[in-house]
């Protein structure tokens, strides 16, 4: 059993306000949980408009299954929300 675990930072310019930055967290987050069946949240720079940080992780039964999840979750993320990528991370532990 492996954990695959990523951390996505999202550039957002249009966004002027954290009400507005929420709607589009919430809205990418509960995709993603409903898609893939995993933990999601916004997990950095709460209180920065622009700026959206998401910390993905899934239980997955080998390395190669989370390699696997984790790029179709990245094309998912980069498919489902006119935020930029700015970063991201993987790990299996």
């Amino acid at each position: 059993m492996k954990i695959a675990a990523m951390t996505f930072r999202l550039h957002a310019p249009w966004v002027g306000s954290l009400k507005e930055k929420r709607m589009i967290v919430k809205s990418l987050i509960a995709k993603l949980q409903n898609r893939y069946h995993v933990s999601a949240a916004e997990v950095d720079e709460q209180d920065i408009h622009q700026i959206i940080v998401i910390g993905v992780a899934a239980i997955v039964p080998n390395n190669a299954m989370a390699d696997s999840l984790m790029d179709d979750i990245s094309l998912f993320v980069e498919e489902n929300t006119e935020a930029e990528i700015i970063d991201e991370e993987r790990e299996i532990r």
